[in-house]
């Protein structure tokens, strides 16, 4: 006999929104919720398995029986099944046992909507809810009024288990807790605007990163509880800094507890291999097409804007979400309805998440990693785009590398790898990234990728890090690089923070809190940094000395910053270069100072304008250009 009392929390208005894919809510209703039931104490718990013809939940409060607790299903065809357990509270651990109509399949699964989980390699999910209160409400106010599309927006990407370790304690990772504390300090010295982390919904396999997810809506149990995440959250907004989350829609692992093959059917994942298996992540893909699973995807992104206070939500792996042919061979894919190799529903699906989001929360940042020229990425939808706010602009990521790993004395030759970003900069709104995936799997750390020796070396990173900074979009950094790790990242390890005990890396690390300070100073970094009349090149054809020089602009003329950059280590002592109008150039950064690790033996004093015409521009001047550097100047009246 069932010991579950009928309860429920869905209106027939809620299930209509479910079944048309329109319900961006669904956590407030599916999973399991603290319920009161004639004055006794419980759980109400719903899940939805359409294909079930009895679902249990089993737990450490029944033995893991399945035969006592058994939900109710609706009467509406909804596939949902729900119902109250008294005295079942907050902690308990509970799976659904589902005995599926096809071929009397069982699955043992945990919850979907699940708000936390065991510590892996345990699985259960457990029952969870706190009353965790907010203290950053300056923030929120603050993030309301301001437009992220024209303000300094400066990422540090952070793989929350390797960012740093306690050796005098096995070797464990920092908290929630130490890492509000910690790590937000760091990220307030270091300047940056905004922190990304990798993955942080409950994974069960560490060497994935957190990229291949099986409880959505639970952070880790890994370093503390789901209120110890808020309060990390909590303190880096009381410290005026904006937190991203890594959020993967674009496919999920096959592990038995997970969403695949969930009630003895397809019903997460598309039933067609050619569309709901990724052969390069081994691992299932959602059926963008089935509007319940719509609703779960865009439900869960909602989540973490609306209960965890989100800044942003970097979207992983576009690229292999709306394209059929993804990876895929000659007859490993079918083309769309209209013979194309689009996935369409997935685009529409994407399409409705940005709507969504931007509707509930137009103070926030939707990111897409995206790797093609698929038009429109960070357009409207309003105007045929998918509507995020920004997108990772892989070009200038590869480019730029492929570029600064050529000896100097080839650079001449390959210039245009340089300068080719700048033909389709203002097509996006492009986020420069040099993330994790650029110093794994045998791609060397970007410091070694730089060539020469050890001064050298260091010096190739001072320019590219300033080159970076001071070109359009925003920045993304990811761990390590703001010191010029040498070792790959490891996920295992912590990031070798013994290195700032010597003068290259503490100058490298210092040379990034005063970009990221520059960045926050001067207009021109970021008011038109999404906007072709916010750059302007003086002179992209030097191709004989290596040097690049440009104007980047504000609103104002008057704030204009003048870049010059020396890819060799061949000093030049003096310079011609046209400038904007009659005025004084001063010095505001040069990569080359001896705080940086440079030899700081090229210095320029305010240098005075002449009408010497040149870049066909009525006045010039003549600077010196330290070797293997970036030299900033504002031009003063």
């Amino acid at each position: 006999m069932s010991k579950v009392i009928p309860h429920s929390l869905f209106t027939e208005f809620d299930i209509g929104l479910f079944k048309q894919g329109k319900h961006y809510r669904l956590y407030e209703k599916l999973g399991s919720h603290a319920a009161t039931i004639d004055g006794v104490m419980g759980t109400y718990f719903a899940v939805w398995a359409p294909s079930a013809k009895e679902v249990y939940v089993v737990g450490d409060f029944n033995y893991w029986s399945d035969n006592e607790h058994l939900l109710n299903v609706r009467w509406d065809e909804s596939g949902i099944w729900e119902g109250f357990i008294p005295n079942v509270g907050k902690g308990s651990l509970y799976k659904y046992k589902i005995h599926s109509h096809n071929n009397n399949i069982v699955t043992e699964k945990t919850d979907p909507y699940a708000r936390r989980f065991e510590h892996p390699p345990k699985t259960a999910s457990v029952v969870w809810y706190d009353s965790y209160e907010w203290e950053d409400t300056k923030w929120m106010k603050m993030r309301k009024e301001k437009n992220a599309l024209d303000a300094p927006f400066s990422v540090y990407e952070v793989h929350l288990g390797s960012w740093k370790k306690k050796f005098n304690d096995k070797n464990r990772s920092l908290s929630y807790v130490e890492l509000a504390d910690e790590l937000v300090t760091y990220v307030k010295k270091m300047k940056f605007t905004h922190v990304e982390f990798m993955p942080i919904m409950e994974y069960p396999y560490d060497p994935s990163w957190g990229y291949q997810i099986t409880g959505y809506f639970a952070p880790t149990s890994r370093y503390g509880y789901p209120e110890e995440f808020k309060l990390l959250i909590d303190k880096f907004h009381q410290n005026d800094i904006g937190v991203i989350l890594d959020w993967v829609p674009s496919h999920f692992p096959e592990d038995n507890h997970g969403l695949g093959f969930f009630d003895g059917s397809h019903l997460y994942e598309h039933p067609d291999r050619r569309k709901g298996y990724h052969p390069d992540w081994k691992s299932l893909i959602f059926n963008y097409g089935r509007n319940e699973v719509k609703s779960f995807l865009i439900s869960n992104a909602i989540f973490w804007l609306d209960q965890y206070h989100i800044d942003g939500l970097r979207v992983d792996a576009v690229a292999s979400m709306i394209f059929l042919d993804y990876s895929r061979n000659y007859g490993e894919w079918e083309p769309n309805m209209m013979g194309g190799n689009e996935y369409l529903e997935a685009i529409d699906f994407l399409k409705e998440l940005n709507e969504e989001v931007y509707g509930s929360f137009p103070d926030v940042q939707t990111i897409a990693e995206e790797s093609t020229a698929f038009p429109k990425v960070s357009k409207p939808t309003s105007i045929g785009g998918l509507g995020f706010g920004k997108k990772w602009m892989m070009g200038w990521m590869h480019d730029s590398l492929q570029y600064f790993g050529k000896l100097p004395i080839y650079r001449k030759s390959h210039q245009n790898d340089l300068t080719f970003s700048m033909t389709y900069a203002f097509s996006e709104n492009f986020m420069l990234p040099l993330s994790h995936d650029e110093v794994v799997h045998g791609k060397n750390s970007i410091i070694g990728r730089m060539p020469g020796d050890e001064w050298q070396k260091f010096a190739n990173l001072r320019v590219l890090y300033s080159y970076m900074f001071t070109h359009p979009g925003s920045k993304l950094l990811f761990m390590g690089g703001e010191f010029g790790q040498h070792t790959e990242w490891n996920f295992r390890n912590s990031l070798d923070w013994y290195v700032l005990e010597y003068d290259f890396h503490k100058g490298i690390q210092q040379l990034i809190i005063d970009l990221n300070s520059l960045y926050r100073k001067y207009p021109a970094l970021y008011q038109k940094q999404f906007e072709s009349d916010g750059f302007e090149w003086i002179a992209y054809d030097d191709y004989e000395n290596s040097v690049i020089s440009y104007l980047r602009k504000g609103q104002s003329e008057n704030d204009s910053l003048m870049v010059v950059c020396n890819m060799t280590p061949v000093p030049r002592d003096i310079y011609r270069i046209g400038v904007p109008r009659k005025g004084t150039l001063v010095e505001v950064l040069n990569s080359d100072e001896k705080k940086y690790g440079g030899t700081g033996n090229y210095v320029n004093e305010k240098v005075l304008t002449d009408t010497s015409e040149w870049n066909g521009r009525k006045y010039s001047c003549e600077v010196t250009l330290p070797p293997l550097s970036t030299t900033i100047f504002t031009i003063e009246n």
